[in-house]
């Protein structure tokens, strides 16, 4: 890839969207097909950030009983009843395998006004009011403040909020990554789309192998300095 957009790991943030329960679960009132299933990458991919101390964003939605604060194509069926991510609910909440502990719940308040709720040591959560996470959010600041240049995006449903997700990325200059086996929904045409706009498509494995690779060279280095 080009320099200009060559993922930078040692200043990436793994970004994971919409790994909620009522997304996920297969009793689910709106399951994603596929979100579950990529649970166990997902897993080793908060593993590798977390040994890191790199960042780790979650991105949810929630939604008003009522539909107030629904997308235009979702507003009807909830007003007609359907109960999907309610602030507060059970089915809001994170994936239980996904929480750095299983006690933290979210703050659906301070995330609806923008806050970023810090549940770990580097580990966020973060709302987005529409498809897209830098839409009417602080995000694109927040990253900037921890001197992110490379987003590692997975998680949930590609064709919507991922999707609209990297876009918006794309237009702000990050370097950008999606990890195939940790993205549900996604197609072969869709991981072509992405390429066309210098994504680099990667998996789980091949992210940890680099991870160890560059840890490995790094001891080395610095049993070399302390020789030194």
């Amino acid at each position: 890839m080009e320099s200009y957009t060559t993922p930078d790991f040692e200043r990436s943030a793994l970004v994971i969207i919409d790994t909620q329960n009522d997304f996920t679960l297969l009793e689910a009132p709106s399951r994603i097909d596929g979100t579950l299933e990529i649970i166990p990458n997902l897993v080793r991919l908060l593993a590798l950030y977390r040994e890191r101390s790199l960042p780790v964003i979650h991105v949810v939605r929630f939604y008003f009983e009522d539909g107030s604060n629904a997308d235009l194509c979702r507003k009807k069926q909830i007003e007609a009843g359907k109960r999907i991510v309610v602030p507060r609910s059970s089915g809001a909440e994170l994936v239980d395998d996904l929480k750095p502990e299983k006690t933290v719940r979210l703050d659906a308040e301070r995330l609806m006004a923008g806050e970023f709720q810090q549940i770990a040591d580097r580990e966020y959560v973060m709302y987005k009011p529409r498809w897209g996470a830098f839409y009417q959010t602080g995000f694109e600041g927040f990253l900037q403040d921890m001197s992110v240049d490379t987003l590692v995006f997975a998680g949930c449903n590609f064709p919507n909020c991922p999707r609209a997700s990297i876009y918006e990325a794309s237009e702000r200059n990050f370097r950008l990554v999606l990890v195939r086996d940790a993205m549900s929904q996604l197609r072969r045409k869709d991981v072509k789309e992405m390429e066309a706009i210098a994504v680099s498509v990667t998996t789980t494995l091949k992210i940890d192998a680099l991870f160890r690779r560059n840890s490995r060279a790094a001891a080395k280095q610095e049993i070399k300095n302390t020789d030194i």
